[in-house]
């Protein structure tokens, strides 16, 4: 009983207390969901292969507008527009499994009815849902809307300059392909929306390691080496070592999702203000 006990305590602080109060990430959650979306990804690549859909660049491209749906649906919450408990399914990381079930239905769907071509339905039922949570966001007040040209500026800055590197640089050929640049430029806009949202409207960073280190610096600018240093070889790997078309187009869809999503859930947030 007692064992129990400890498992319901230990299962209520590390997953449940941190959804239902959306506080910020622990080691252990953070592990945890960092497994299961390695596993849906080895899973996903089966799915696809079992309905004939290929996991090449043109499905990485045509499932952007879903990240750009979840995001501003993330916003939604963050708004205060949906109560309990529903709410909760827009909290992180549940979010990330309602939108992964709209976008596999998406898929299976479109591609089911109009065969091999199906990419650009299954792209604007995207976009219409961003459309939609973003008319649904336009009935609140935005507050500071200079902040969407200042995190594009910024972000585009800064992975312009290294994208120009790579001429100097040897090692930074994989910045060739076009996916590693998307890649790139989603995570410097990650980075320059946290920075905006750290130290000029005095936001709190949630993951573990940028708390860390953000903490240690003093200002959220440590975010752009943080992401260089580990984003870069990451790519290099990725790029070297990832043969398989599938899990190499997959694996870099998710790290566009990784910087995307936040970028413009941050971004949208400091715009509203909430």
């Amino acid at each position: 009983m007692n064992e129990l006990s400890a498992l319901s305590a230990f299962i209520q602080r590390y997953y449940i207390d941190p959804i239902i109060y959306d506080t910020s990430y622990n080691p252990v959650d953070t592990i945890t969901w960092a497994l299961i979306l390695g596993l849906a990804v080895l899973g996903l690549i089966r799915l696809l292969g079992r309905a004939g859909i290929a996991a090449d660049g043109r499905l990485v491209a045509y499932t952007l507008p879903y990240i750009l749906a979840g995001s501003s649906l993330r916003v939604i919450e963050d708004a205060d527009m949906v109560a309990a408990p529903w709410r909760y399914l827009l909290i992180t990381p549940l979010i990330f499994f309602l939108v992964f079930l709209v976008t596999s239905a998406s898929l299976f769907v479109t591609r089911r009815i109009w065969k091999d071509g199906f990419y650009s339905r299954y792209a604007a039922m995207g976009f219409i849902w961003t459309a939609l949570n973003l008319a649904l966001l336009s009935s609140r007040e935005w507050q500071n809307l200079w902040v969407i040209p200042a995190v594009f500026l910024m972000g585009s800055g800064l992975a312009g300059g290294i994208i120009l590197l790579k001429q100097h640089v040897s090692w930074l050929g994989f910045l060739e392909d076009r996916f590693n640049r998307m890649i790139l430029y989603a995570h410097m806009l990650d980075a320059s929306s946290t920075y905006l949202g750290v130290d000029w409207f005095f936001y709190h960073e949630k993951h573990v390691l940028p708390t860390y280190l953000i903490d240690l610096a003093g200002t959220a600018a440590v975010m752009f080496p943080l992401k260089l240093a580990v984003l870069l070889p990451v790519l290099y790997m990725i790029d070297r070592s990832l043969e398989e078309p599938s899990l190499r187009n997959l694996t870099r869809l998710t790290l566009i999702t990784l910087g995307l999503a936040p970028a413009v859930r941050n971004t949208l947030r400091l715009a509203l203000g909430v």
